[in-house]
């Protein structure tokens, strides 16, 4: 992983000092159940880790599955945040909130539907090429579910392979339809 050790870094992961946050792009989907009630969960859990504020959620769009056919269409959104977690410490409260709310993954099915998805798509300054994570995600630039909402969000982010918006140009993204507005973090409920 690219980046320098971070000062005052704990042993959970988290910096002590809260404006040492960077900025986190993360991918949220469902496909199984109440959907929408998944990903509620999700943005919910998320905004209430300790280290992760300014969430931020882009509206609701509805998407064919990748890969496996046959199963039912996804919910998708884009969350983006400032966390002081590192990278790891984030992946693995994100597999934790997914197994919180019903993710089962079969390595048989890697593609298959699921309760609830969620991707990290990109760290603020760092990259990353180890087994368990890679930064930014490698199939991001070919996802209209992740580019849809993530440019409504921020529309200047750039990923190595170019400008999203200039990305969104090259590909067909009618399956990507916005069907509701953003899931806006509930704060202690």
């Amino acid at each position: 992983m690219n980046g320098a050790a971070r000062p005052g870094a704990g042993a959970n992961g988290a910096s002590d000092d809260p404006g040492a946050g960077r900025h986190v792009v993360l991918s949220m989907g469902s496909n199984l159940g109440d959907r929408r009630a998944a990903l509620r969960a999700g943005v919910d859990d998320l905004a209430a880790t300790p280290g992760i504020a300014h969430v931020r959620v882009s509206s609701v769009y509805l998407t064919e599955p990748v890969g496996v056919v046959g199963q039912d269409d996804f919910l998708n959104i884009v969350v983006t945040a400032d966390t002081v977690l590192e990278p790891l410490a984030l992946l693995e409260r994100a597999n934790a909130v997914e197994a919180a709310h019903g993710r089962r993954r079969d390595p048989r099915v890697p593609h298959g539907p699921r309760t609830l998805d969620i991707d990290l798509v990109v760290v603020e300054g760092l990259t990353s090429a180890t087994r368990r994570l890679r930064l930014p995600h490698p199939r991001a630039h070919e996802r209209a579910f992740v580019l849809v909402p993530w440019a409504e969000l921020e529309p200047r982010a750039v990923l190595p392979q170019g400008r999203i918006l200039d990305l969104l140009d090259g590909m067909d993204a009618s399956g990507v339809v916005r069907t509701d507005p953003p899931i806006h973090p509930r704060r202690g409920e």
